[in-house]
């Protein structure tokens, strides 16, 4: 029935589609990704992990934080591994808490916490060692399929923090966010993107490409997310097809990192929220646990014309 439910959901998308890109958002639906395809012709390849090892190369990522409570849950390095080619961040409640590796460094950090009971992921972070400005970013990845939490692919630099009315210093851009395993009318396979810029307080902007409707299960199967970034705008793709493009404040033209990650709904450390849309967890511990985020590889490009400079 639900297969059925999503074939008539898809036709019906593509029928509001076919008479305004923005329609099928007025009546709360996600839209459907275009036929465009991008050319790789015109970039080279400046980074990748491929994630063949036995363990995370801390040559290329970071999960050092300070930021112990993260939303709803945890942050922990330890929620993080390689496993048969993938790197997998694991979503888990646990009782007992997890030593702090880094107290004696963060500890007298204004937004520094313990650890406690509660929902452990993780962040990894090229911050510090792999940065660069414009070019293509893509994942290869199956969402962790589970509620009250998502898994995002995303860039930053410290330049997001300024609050000037202006995303060229900084902008968060997140390639995709999966905040939508929950029992929507529509069903649960689709994905969200957009940006976010002059910080995260009362000047904080934002703008979104919307929900995209994806034509496999993103909660079992593998799908790329990525986004071309140039002087002009980003142009965000679902398996190498175009699902739209933002430019709003100025895009950024200093060097970004990439981020991995996966947050548990809620705040102060406690998993009490339907944030974004998420739902709140359902499962109790023992049901559906560890939720599993697994990434196939991230890729990294430069236009060929910015190489040859």
């Amino acid at each position: 029935m639900a297969v059925i439910l999503k074939k008539i959901i898809s036709v019906l998308i593509s029928l509001l589609t076919f008479i305004s890109p923005s329609a099928p958002e007025f009546f709360g639906l996600p839209k459907k990704i275009s036929d465009k395809e991008i050319d790789m012709s015109k970039f080279t390849m400046t980074w990748s992990d491929e994630f063949d090892g036995n363990e995370i190369d801390s040559s290329k990522w970071g999960s050092e934080w300070w930021v112990v409570k993260r939303k709803g849950g945890y942050w922990h390095e330890d929620m993080a591994r390689v496993e048969d080619g993938n790197l997998i961040i694991s979503a888990q409640y646990l009782s007992e808490p997890l030593e702090n590796r880094y107290y004696e460094k963060w500890h007298d950090q204004i937004d520094f916490d313990e650890y406690g009971p509660g929902y452990y992921s993780t962040i990894l972070t090229t911050r510090n060692k792999f940065e660069q400005c414009y070019g293509y970013y893509e994942v290869r990845c199956i969402l962790p399929a589970g509620t009250g939490l998502w898994s995002s692919f995303w860039m930053m630099n410290e330049g997001v923090y300024n609050v000037d009315g202006y995303g060229d210093d900084g902008t968060e851009v997140d390639v995709y966010e999966s905040m939508n395993y929950k029992d929507h009318w529509w069903g649960c396979d689709s994905v969200v993107t957009g940006i976010h810029y002059d910080g995260y307080a009362e000047g904080h902007k934002k703008a979104s490409i919307g929900n995209y409707f994806m034509d496999n299960n993103p909660y079992e199967e593998y799908n790329t997310y990525g986004v071309e970034w140039n002087e002009d705008e980003y142009i965000f793709y679902i398996n190498g097809h175009e699902t739209g493009r933002i430019s709003e404040g100025g895009v950024s033209d200093n060097p970004q990192y990439l981020l991995l990650s996966v947050e548990i709904a809620g705040e102060n450390g406690i998993a009490d929220a339907d944030r974004h849309g998420t739902g709140k967890i359902t499962h109790t511990p023992e049901e559906n646990w560890p939720v599993e985020f697994k990434v196939d590889y991230v890729r990294c490009y430069q236009y060929n014309d910015l190489l040859t400079k």
